[in-house]
């Protein structure tokens, strides 16, 4: 059979939709190719057509749902009230409850870390563009609040989140996610204070 010139492209994104949702789920090194192929409703045989190897597809499915999550920042206001909606639903029950549509990050950042160095350049660039895009927010036509003030914020953000997985008392759990929204906010909004001497 002959497919047009558009199907193998978009199988290769339903791989890497597929692919998302159970590494989040269930970790990189807990998913393996078979369970990855079936999630896309594939048989194995057809996954080196797309990828070269596992870590081809992990590389893929990190940029893919970075992407998704800057092109989130699209439908959020361009300043101060963007930054606090993204925070408030990142640091949310809801967020922590369904890992396998959340961020990649929260759910698989000890494995990233363990990955190749191409592969962690990959991440790198998806994440300082989302942090960047924070930092725009924050301070619109003024200078950029520093890339690291945004990433520790971010880290706060992937901590809380991770560790409110890991309780089993979930009203401590989102107590933890309730206070972290407001330190996160709180660290933010010092990063773009003018500091003394600033003339403000």
């Amino acid at each position: 059979m002959r497919y047009g010139k558009g199907h193998k492209q978009a199988t290769r994104e339903r791989i890497v939709e597929a692919a998302g949702r159970r590494f989040k789920r269930d970790g990189i090194d807990g998913s393996g190719l078979s369970a990855l192929m079936a999630d896309a409703g594939l048989t194995n045989g057809g996954f080196y057509k797309h990828f070269s190897s596992k870590e081809d597809l992990v590389a893929s499915v990190l940029a893919d749902q970075l992407r998704g999550q800057l092109k989130s920042f699209d439908d959020v206001p361009a300043d101060r009230r963007g930054v606090e909606r993204f925070v408030r639903h990142y640091l949310s029950p809801e967020h922590r409850d369904h890992r396998d549509h959340g961020c990649p990050s929260a759910a698989l950042l000890d494995e990233i870390g363990r990955l190749t160095e191409t592969t962690k350049e990959i991440y790198s660039d998806g994440l300082t563009a989302i942090m960047d895009a924070i930092a725009a927010r924050l301070s619109p036509g003024q200078p950029q609040v520093p890339r690291s003030a945004t990433l520790a914020a971010f880290a706060m953000m992937i901590g809380a989140i991770q560790l409110s997985r890991a309780l089993v008392d979930r009203e401590l759990g989102d107590e933890l996610l309730t206070r972290a929204v407001t330190d996160v906010l709180t660290l933010l909004d010092t990063a773009v204070e003018p500091g003394p001497g600033s003339g403000a």
